[in-house]
């Protein structure tokens, strides 16, 4: 059990629970629905054997302190988010006192202050089984937002994408990111609504074309068609592209003409036989995707929760609506799903997989987006979806997370401007492209293959930029290694061995078609300082080429220590780094 102070006074939690409910501690200091202005103190005790650094892993509903000793270290801690945050401490030998200020947030008023453990001499840190490689690896689940550019993407830029080894392109968020052309959006590729959606006249396929053959014949990778159209950030009620439409049945109609030209020839097209076509994204969001004309509101309340009830029931019709258009054309040939929820949103899918039951039509997948830190919930997230789906009956429809990936700071904190907050955003291994994210991205790639999830769609699309695999000066970030790290494996080692995770070490065993190489990931999320050390059954004989990707080097050799049955992988310090491992 966790024992903490709040406020002085002693609060134990049971071994099952993991955050303080303050809520329930002070319930009439608790608004639900707006930002409490009543501060509380929550401590704990750390021992440390020596003046050195440590990490503490933290979370609260909103912006608190952190206070280690007599010094406050943090102010403005990022709020809600998946799972815990981070932060590197200074430790003093003997007894530390960590001291958490936090407020209560709109909907609750939890946290929760743990510490890293502390590993015994010469103990493994897991163990590996080399002996088993039944299953098989699934490419699809190393996909992504990326593909080639209209303009500005040199062969450079495309042998990048190809050193990745992924599988397929997810097109949302395509318009953005080639300036003036008019590419993927339904009203990109039908601009004039009053137009007859059955005449191949109306439409204007010519820049999406050239877009997606080359995503096809330059790239190599399948294309995930997101039907709909990119994200407004446009405001609470300016809303041009992402207004919910008009004409539902004219919508669809709209993509049942997409999908024919680019599978069956119509309007001049192509006999590509894309599979996967996504109906819309992120209609849970707010004043962005699924807009209402007078704005979807712009705080929790009853005004809001009506807007949100009443976007939930269109989006349902409009779902529906598709989904039979589609299908009663292309039957089987095409799998047709969606949303692209914003999370596992567990009311949103629940009430959207009931209208799909009444109205007699199937899902062939469903979709959502993962943001976080935390894996635990990546991964819960993927059990809760197959339950209901297997709940509705609809136990075939496969499972999306077709964006996702690791944020550790809030959206309010990437945005800053503050110099402070932007060097800890974008600076050092914690950063947003940095050694923890690649530890994050490998882990997860990892997990998902022995998970129950279908495809995995690493965002973004853009290639430089927060979100891309480099920076506007081209120098390639710590997501782009874990990426092409990754790809190796799903190239060159098709069979699936033991996926273990064991603390903060993921990892995933692999081997070659013929069985005669094989490989071992083994990824270090946030995890203790020292050598990595494992403990083999069916060590592979001879000495493995070992790479590691740290915030020093970017899959770079090292000579691991191999002892009778164990193997030992050299770290620089505590922070995360993975290493890939070939015999």
């Amino acid at each position: 059990m966790r024992s903490y102070k709040v406020d002085g006074k002693p609060v134990t939690l049971e071994p099952d629970e993991t955050r303080l409910d303050l809520a329930k501690i002070y319930p009439a200091d608790f608004r639900k629905g707006a930002v409490g202005e009543r501060w509380a103190d929550v401590e704990t005790t750390i021992e440390s054997d020596a003046d050195k650094s440590g990490r503490i892993y933290y979370m609260n509903d909103w912006y608190g302190e952190l206070h280690v000793n007599e010094a406050c270290i943090a102010k403005n801690l990022s709020g809600p988010c998946q799972g815990f945050n981070v932060l590197r401490i200074p430790l003093r030998k003997g007894a530390n006192t960590i001291r958490l200020r936090t407020r209560s947030g709109i909907a609750s008023w939890t946290c929760s202050l743990a510490h890293d453990g502390v590993k015994r001499p010469g103990e493994a840190d897991c163990t590996v089984d080399f002996t088993k490689a039944e299953g098989r690896i699934r490419p699809l689940l190393h996909s992504s937002g990326f593909g080639p550019m209209i303009c500005s993407c040199p062969q450079e830029t495309i042998d990048l994408l190809r050193s990745m080894n992924l599988t397929a392109a997810r097109t949302h968020d395509w318009a953005l990111i080639n300036p003036n052309e008019r590419v993927c959006d339904y009203f990109h590729l039908f601009p004039l609504m009053q137009l007859d959606a059955t005449n191949p006249g109306n439409y204007h396929f010519g820049p999406t074309d050239y877009l997606l053959k080359r995503t096809r014949e330059e790239t190599g990778l399948d294309i995930f068609f997101r039907l709909g159209t990119s994200i407004e950030h446009s405001g609470e009620k300016i809303h041009f592209n992402s207004l919910i439409p008009d004409d539902f049945d004219k919508v669809a109609e709209i993509f049942a003409g997409t999908v024919r030209h680019y599978n069956r020839g119509w309007a001049n097209g192509f006999g590509w036989n894309i599979k996967y076509w996504e109906i819309w994204n992120e209609p849970d969001g707010y004043n962005n995707m699924w807009c209402l004309p007078d704005g979807d509101g712009a705080a929790p309340g009853p005004e809001r929760a009506a807007k949100d009830a009443k976007r939930r029931d269109l989006f349902a019709r409009f779902y529906v609506t598709c989904l039979k258009r589609l299908k009663s054309e292309f039957g089987d040939s095409i799998k047709v799903g969606g949303p692209a929820l914003c999370t596992m949103n567990d009311d949103y899918f629940t009430a959207l997989l009931a209208a799909c039951r009444k109205a007699g039509v199937a899902p062939d997948f469903i979709s959502w987006h993962c943001y976080g830190s935390h894996l635990d919930d990546i991964l819960d997230g993927i059990a809760r979806a197959r339950r209901l789906c297997d709940d509705h009956g609809f136990k075939n429809c496969e499972l999306v997370i077709n964006e996702w990936h690791y944020m550790g700071f809030s959206f309010s904190e990437l945005w800053s401007t503050d110099p402070a907050v932007q060097e800890r955003c974008w600076t050092g291994p914690a950063a947003h492209n940095g050694t923890d994210s690649a530890a994050f991205t490998l882990s997860a790639l990892a997990r998902f293959q022995s998970s129950a999830l279908d495809q995995a769609y690493f965002y973004g699309c853009a290639h430089k930029g927060d979100w891309g695999f480099m920076d506007a000066r081209r120098n390639l970030n710590k997501a782009y290694y874990a990426l092409k790290a990754f790809g190796e494996i799903v190239k060159g080692y098709p069979r699936l061995g033991e996926v273990k995770t064991t603390g903060s070490l993921t990892t995933l065993v692999a081997k070659s078609a013929d069985g005669a190489r094989t490989t071992l990931l083994v990824a270090d999320y946030r995890g203790l300082p020292g050598d990595i050390t494992l403990a083999a059954k069916g060590l592979p004989a001879g000495r493995p080429q070992v790479r590691v990707l740290d915030h020093t080097r970017d899959l770079a050799p090292v000579e691991a220590r191999l002892s009778g049955d164990r193997i030992v992988l050299p770290k620089l310090d505590d922070e995360s780094a993975s290493f890939l491992l070939i015999w």
